[in-house]
């Protein structure tokens, strides 16, 4: 069984591979969410490469390093509409077997437990079939959301990273959060309903 391409559900919440056929309903949920999430999302620093200049060449990049094994591009779905994204980013072998965790949710459905299921499934989906050991998630200090959402699932923080990623037009500070698979020997999904 491999780890990539993956489609998780749990009630409402489905995650799958962000396809080129999600470009409409990203675009209008970016759109309509710009000065929502602006404060959260990384920007590209001066004197850097440009991000990639439409949806199509975003998600090709995203699946040419799905199938390099380093990065698992998420559409998050609730009850079959797109929803927001979840990246499972950094994927490191070897020693290590750890990954990064970043996602973003249309304002609607904020509030209502959807990152921290989708969030759930994906660590859990790294832990079994993708036999990673750690994951991290990294938010800014003031995201006062995001940090509902580790503290709903009992991750722990484990350190700070000064000007970690460059968002909103400088470098920011980030609270990081992890958990390994010895942490949650149920699974982070049963450790959220247990709750």
């Amino acid at each position: 069984m491999t780890a990539w391409p993956a489609r998780l559900t749990s009630g409402e919440v489905t995650l799958r591979p962000l396809a080129r056929s999600d470009k409409a309903a990203w675009r209008e949920v970016r759109r309509r969410n710009a000065d929502w999430l602006r404060p959260w999302d990384a920007t590209v620093p001066p004197g850097t490469a440009a991000r990639p200049a439409s949806f199509g060449s975003l998600v090709r990049r995203l699946g040419r390093m799905a199938r390099q094994g380093t990065t698992y591009p998420f559409a998050i779905e609730v009850d079959g509409r797109f929803a927001g994204q979840l990246t499972v980013n950094n994927i490191v072998r070897g020693s290590a077997q750890f990954a990064s965790m970043g996602y973003w949710i249309d304002q609607r459905y904020a509030g209502r437990g959807i990152v921290p299921r989708a969030v759930a499934m994906a660590i859990d989906h790294c832990f079994t079939r993708g036999g990673l050991h750690r994951v991290e998630i990294c938010i800014r200090p003031e995201n006062t959301n995001s940090l509902r959402v580790v503290e709903k699932l009992g991750l722990h923080e484990v350190g700070l990273a000064p000007r970690f990623l460059h968002i909103d037009g400088a470098w920011r500070d980030h609270r990081i959060y992890a958990v390994t698979v010895e942490e949650c020997p149920e699974g982070m999904l049963a450790r959220l309903d247990g709750r």
